[in-house]
């Protein structure tokens, strides 16, 4: 058991990297994975089996947990973003180095690279007797399994405001969420918090194209289809439609972003800050506590 123990130091000393800023992106990268195996995962089952083994809601309950034991996995190391969206909301607002945004993105799309392969060859075989093995659209299409595609109804100017929308969405619950002033969450519980809003955002802004909100979480799957079998269709399909799912969810954080500081974030922040500079505040007056005057016994009550 002392050699067995001396070899694990020596393979751990080896293995360490004292690099922050990397050993923070490689956590990103296996967090990433996780949320996109298990979510993606659920999708295939619900799509190769045809119905049987799946539907809406466990696809939406499979992204919620996932997001959950993602963070869980790397939020010690990295903060558990899983999103780049949401590390370019915390640069925004000063929490997050921007020298982190690039470098996260990189680590957070291949990890959702991984995380659809390990989906594909788990799947291999379910996929080939799949009717339509490799189709990006239509009836059988199976390339939605790992990236969003847009329903048939759906325009691209409505799905630009859909990603925005939901994206907004996610970042004004995620800043409530992180924000000691308001409300905070009691450690170890955040992360159930967000799995939480995945799947409340995914149970009610589903519908349209599959709510990615998550460039990295798309982007990677997309470029992982693209040479596993599926070809350039991925890129090209529904009016290069990859590029919403890119580049709108970054609108949707600076707005997000705008209405949660402003509403909120702001006067909480600002009320931290008077009471360090010894401004005296007005009471906050509950309506609990005020006393009603319009029953005229009350009235004699209080004069006597």
């Amino acid at each position: 058991m002392g050699l067995h123990k001396t070899y694990l130091d020596k393979l751990s000393r080896f293995f360490q990297i004292r690099n922050l800023l990397l050993r923070q992106a490689l956590a990103e990268c296996l967090g990433t994975l996780i949320l996109v195996m298990f979510g993606c995962g659920a999708v295939a089952q619900l799509v190769l089996s045809g119905g049987s083994h799946g539907m809406f809601l466990t696809v939406n309950f499979a992204f919620g947990f996932a997001a959950t034991l993602g963070i869980l996995v790397c939020g010690q190391v990295s903060g558990g973003h899983l999103n780049p969206a949401v590390t370019f909301a915390l640069c925004l607002l000063g929490r997050e180095r921007w020298r982190k945004f690039p470098t996260y993105f990189l680590f957070q799309t291949i990890g959702g690279f991984f995380g659809a392969a390990i989906i594909f060859g788990m799947y291999y075989d379910a996929l080939w007797d799949h009717p339509g093995a490799f189709d990006v659209t239509g009836p059988n299409a199976t390339a939605g399994i790992f990236a969003t595609y847009p329903g048939k109804h759906l325009t691209l100017v409505n799905a630009f405001f859909d990603q925005i929308i939901g994206t907004a969405a996610l970042i004004v619950c995620i800043l409530a969420i992180v924000d000691p002033y308001n409300n905070p969450i009691p450690q170890g519980l955040e992360a159930f918090t967000v799995g939480f809003v995945v799947l409340v955002i995914g149970l009610s802004m589903g519908f349209n194209s599959g709510y990615a909100v998550n460039p990295a979480r798309d982007l990677g799957p997309r470029l992982f289809t693209a040479i596993a079998g599926w070809g350039t269709d991925v890129f090209t399909a529904r009016k290069c439609w990859f590029l919403v799912p890119i580049f709108a969810p970054f609108l949707g954080t600076i707005i997000g972003v705008m209405i949660y500081q402003v509403m909120v974030g702001f006067h909480v922040e600002g009320e931290v800050r008077d009471r360090k500079e010894g401004i005296t505040e007005h009471e906050n007056v509950r309506l609990t506590n005020v006393t009603s005057n319009d029953n005229p016994k009350e009235e004699n009550k209080e004069k006597s």
